[in-house]
């Protein structure tokens, strides 16, 4: 039996794992253009660096309910 014939329906890899590479994708994004840039893209690279602690603490509230 194959690991994807076990699981329900519509939990495929994309499911699992699209909200990481999104985060990922923007922390990325946040420190190459902080790094590369100045004015704007220093702020905005902060903005975008927070993401993972803006989803982790978003996580943690939305558990405890």
């Amino acid at each position: 039996m194959r690991t994807h014939d076990r699981l329900p329906p519509g939990h495929g890899l994309w499911t699992t794992f699209r909200v990481p590479v999104v985060v990922a994708g923007l922390s990325l994004t946040g420190l190459v253009g902080a790094l590369l840039a100045d004015g704007l893209w220093d702020i905005l690279g902060a903005v975008l660096l927070a993401n993972p602690l803006a989803v982790t603490l978003w996580a943690l509230a939305v558990r405890r309910r």
